[in-house]
This record gives C-alpha cells, structure tokens and sequence, in this order.
C-alpha cells in the first residue's frame, strides 16, 4: 500500500474514531444530564404532590389519579409500613393487591428521612421507571417517570450527532486527500531521486513548495554530493587494497561468516592450485590435511591461530585471524623455498666442514710427523709433496667458494664482449694438455664464421671447469668433443666425453654446491663439487641455461645457451 493511501486511511480512522469517541462522550453526557434533570423535576413534583394531598382516602386516590395523568406521572402515597394506599396508576379497588413497598430501595431511603432514587423495570406497571421517593404524606411520596421519553430524547440527539459527524468525516477525509497528494507527489520523485542515487544515475530533485520537503531535497543534494565523494574515496581504498593484495607474494583468502571463499588473490590461487576464474571451495572443505582442518575450525570459531602446516608435500605458514564482522582472514606463507635454503645452507657448512677436515688432518698428520720424529730425507720430500697437494685442494676449494660467493651475491655482472669462440676454446684446451696427457684428442666442431657476445673471463672459467670434469672422468686415450652451433636464436656450446658416465638419478643435483655422483673417485682425483654449480651460475647470469645428460657407460654431454 502507497503512502498516500496509508494516509488517507489513517487520517479517516482517525477521524471515524474521533467521531465515534464525540458521538459517545455526547450521548452519554447528555443521558447523565437527562437523567438528573428528569430526577430533579420528580422530586419537585414529589414536594408539590406532598404538599397538596389531604387526609381523605377517597380524595387523595382522585388528586393523585389526576396529577399523574396531568404531568403523564405515576404517583404512589406509601404509609410508614410500605403499604400502598395511593397510586395514579391502579384503581383504588386493587390498591390492596400491590406488594408491599417496604423493600425497595428508594422507599427505604424516603423512611429513613433522606430523598430516594431507583431506576429499575416496575413489577406493578410493567415497564421501566425513574423513581424519585421524599417522606411526606402518609409516610412517603413516590413519583416515578417513564424512561421512554428520555429514551426518544436520547436517540433524537444521537441522530443529529452522528449526521454532524459523517459530514465532517466527509470534509476532513478530502481535505486529507488533498493535502496527502501535495505532499506525496514531491516524496514519490525524491524516491525515484532516491533510487537513481543508489542506481550511480544522476537523479532529479523535485520542487514541491513544501518547506518541510524542501529542506529534505536540499539535504538529499548535500547527501549525493558527499556520497559521490565518499565513494570515489572507497574505489581508490578498494583499488589500492586490491593492488596491494593481488601483489602479495602471500596467498590471501578472505571469507565469509558461512565459510565461502569472498576474496583470494592471484598467490592464493597459485599455491592452492586454482586457475584465476576457478571456483574455490569453501574455507572448512578447501583444505584435506588435518592440521589445516582444525586451523580452519579455530578461526571460525572467532580464535586467531597461527602455526606451520605441510599440504601435499609443501610448507606453509598460515595465519589465520576472525573478522568483527564473521568469518575471518587467511594468510598463507609458502616456506618450501625457505625450509630448502636452510637444508641448503646446513648442508653448505657440512660439506665445507667436511671438505677443510681431510685436507687439515692430513697437513697436521705430516706436519707433527716431521717435526716430532724427522724421516729421511726422500721420505721427508714425500711428506712435503703431500702437504703441499693437500694445501693446493683446499686453495682450490676456497677460490671456487669465493667464486661462487661473488656469483650468487649479485655483484658480478658479465662484461659482454663479441669474439670467435672456436679461439678461446682451443685455447683453454692447450693450457690444460699437461693435465690431460698426450693420449687425449679435443674434437672442435664449430663454423668458422661463428661469434659468440659473452664475459670472455666467464666463458673461460666454463671451458676450464667442464674440461676439468671432462679430463677427470675419462680415459687416457679419450676423444673429448666440443661442439658450438646456432640454435633456436641462442648458441649452443656443448662439451662431450666418452667416459664412465653418470647414473640418471644422479643427474637432476649434479648442478648443487658439493654434489658428487662418485663421490670417492672424485675426491681421489682433487674435484671440490663446485665446478658444475660455478658453470651453471655464470651461464644463468648471462641469461642462459644448462643442461646435462649422461648414460651409464657412455660418457656425458654438459650443453650451454647463450644468447645471440
């Protein structure tokens, strides 16, 4: 139901109430005051009846008879016994069939001296009667009227009244219809206003005349105004917000209090395993690990928790914190990287520790030998020879440390320059022919015309670490090829060897710092296990990558793409 309807209605309801309550009020104020004028015109008949009457019994019948039918009175002469003797109504020779009197109330109050009154339906005449009772006379004047007449005034009145109030009923109902209008055809367009504010179209403001009403546009003006400002505001906060958590290296999931998932930037998504238009589970079913489970249960509950949580296999760090308004904020904190690095470095200072232990208890060992008991001289010369081999593998091993330190920190930076790689190839090959032996053959395939933009010093550290490998793990009388091509807009630069080659679950970590795929043949032949680790860094910080594939028995192939 409109408005307008709702008070047209209401002021009519009003109004028939009104009436109603006038049409009440006057009817029984005007029965009250019929009645006490009518009981006060009795009892000034009663005192004149009382006055007039005489001894005589035959006479007093007649002068009542008359007075009654006069004033259209009933008038009963009552003795101190209650016994009728007189009444305008009853002939006188039934007198004596009438009931005694002496227990109605208002003859009871006239024998006691005070004026009596009843309203009651008359046992005698048959119908209903004011009764006004004095003393006087032969014990007590009683005159009674009927209430017919002031039933009739009663309902004249009443039918005036009422017809006074339908027509002002009338009046005021359109007199409401018309003011209810005025005022509601300016509300109707403050609501399509309204409605067009809340819509983000430009509203129109009526003008009504109304000052009431245009006080409201005004207001309705200033509110739109501070609301467009106010959510410019809101659709920067929220754009930053979302800039803010879709950059986030942490997953962020944002639920409602029934659990669905409301927010979950592009980490989220990614660590869960969730496309970016993928639909996501609600919060209690996303997760199948029982730790994460009863985290979830926490903070629906309204408990902020935190702890460390593997799911399939990767770390995370969840926090988890409720919201005031239910359900709550996760963030997930992938560790898995981290918990590696920490493996990483353990095992870095173990295999550090590890690799200074032999070389020093072996220069310890001879070093006390030939001071506390010295050797002869060829012995001695041995013992030296071993000392120094051994301090040479531990200057080695730092040099390739502090090589990989400067790599891995960022400090170095390659200095590119562009020159034939066949060149420096066959260069770093003869520096290293003592090492080799004469039974060993470098086979290089490169065009003549090839020319390769890297660090040359880099690029040399490459060929020195690969041959080295390359010598160690092959034969006297191996072939070693070296092969350089154009490939797919990179060059390739591949060193391959004939020799025992590596097994292929070695192959994934031979790249890691201290890796050794044989490990005591390795140490037996001075490797540090940081030469491949050396090798893959450089390549990577020029942009490229590295490769390596081996089978057992058939040697092993390290290939590098450097960009064009």
């Amino acid at each position: 139901m409109s408005f307008a309807w709702r008070a047209v209605l209401g002021t009519i309801m009003v109004l028939l109430l009104a009436m109603m309550v006038l049409v009440w009020a006057a009817d029984r104020t005007l029965r009250r005051d019929l009645e006490q004028q009518t009981t006060a015109d009795l009892e000034r008949m009663a005192r004149l009846v009382s006055a007039s009457i005489t001894d005589d019994a035959l006479a007093r019948q007649r002068h009542v008879r008359d007075l009654g039918q006069r004033n259209d009175l009933r008038i009963t002469l009552i003795d101190s016994t209650g016994e009728v003797v007189a009444d305008s109504d009853i002939p006188n020779p039934t007198i004596t069939d009438i009931a005694n009197h002496s227990d109605r109330p208002e003859v009871q109050a006239a024998l006691a001296g005070d004026v009596g009154t009843a309203r009651r339906r008359s046992e005698t005449v048959g119908s209903e009667l004011f009764y006004v009772a004095i003393p006087g006379g032969p014990g007590v004047v009683r005159v009674a009227s009927s209430r017919a007449r002031v039933d009739a005034v009663r309902r004249r009145s009443r039918t005036a009244i009422i017809w006074a109030a339908f027509l002002a009923l009338v009046v005021g109902s359109t007199v409401a219809i018309v003011s209810v209008r005025s005022i509601t055809r300016p509300l109707r367009s403050l609501s399509a206003a309204a409605r067009a504010i809340a819509a983000g179209n430009l509203p129109r403001f009526p003008r009504s005349g109304v000052s009431d009403i245009d006080g409201l546009v005004v207001s309705l003006r200033a509110m739109h105004r501070q609301l467009e400002e106010r959510f410019d505001e809101l659709r920067q906060e929220q754009a930053e917000s979302n800039a803010v958590v879709g950059a986030m290296v942490e997953g962020v999931l944002a639920t409602d209090e029934h659990g669905r998932i409301v927010t979950a930037n592009p980490a989220a998504r990614k660590q869960l395993g969730y496309g970016p238009t993928d639909p996501i589970p609600d919060l209690p079913t996303l997760f199948k690990s029982k730790g994460a489970r009863a985290l979830v249960e926490a903070v629906m509950e309204g408990d902020a928790v935190s702890r460390e949580i593997e799911i399939d296999g990767v770390t995370f760090f969840i926090g988890a914190r409720p919201l005031p308004s239910g359900g709550g904020v996760v963030v997930l904190h992938d560790l898995t990287d981290l918990r590696k690095l920490e493996t990483v470095r353990t095992d870095f200072v173990a295999n550090v520790s590890h690799e200074l232990k032999t070389p020093l208890t072996s220069v310890a060992g001879y070093t006390e030998t030939l001071l506390t008991d010295p050797p002869k001289p060829e012995v001695a010369r041995q013992f030296l020879e071993t000392i120094r081999s051994n301090t040479g593998r531990m200057q080695h091993l730092v040099d390739d440390l502090l090589d990989l330190s400067r790599i891995e920190s960022g400090r170095w930076q390659p200095q590119l320059e562009e020159f034939s790689p066949a060149e420096v190839v066959q260069e770093e090959w003869d520096g290293m022919t003592s090492k080799a032996g004469t039974g060993r053959t470098l086979v290089l395939d490169c065009p003549a015309d090839q020319r390769l933009r890297v660090d040359p010093e880099a690029f040399r550290q490459i060929l020195v670490n690969l041959f080295d490998n390359a010598i160690r793990h092959t034969e006297a009388a191996s072939t070693i090829r070296c092969e350089i091509r154009p490939e797919d807009g990179l060059v390739r630069v591949s060193i391959r060897d004939d020799g025992t080659g590596i097994l292929s679950e070695h192959l994934p970590r031979i790249f890691e710092r201290f890796y050794r795929a044989d490990e005591a043949r390795s140490r037996i032949q001075g490797g540090t296990g940081l030469g491949l680790a050396i090798v893959k860094h450089l390549v990577e910080g020029h942009g490229g990558r590295v490769q390596a594939s081996s089978e057992w028995g058939a040697g092993t192939e390290v290939s590098c793409w450097f960009p064009a």
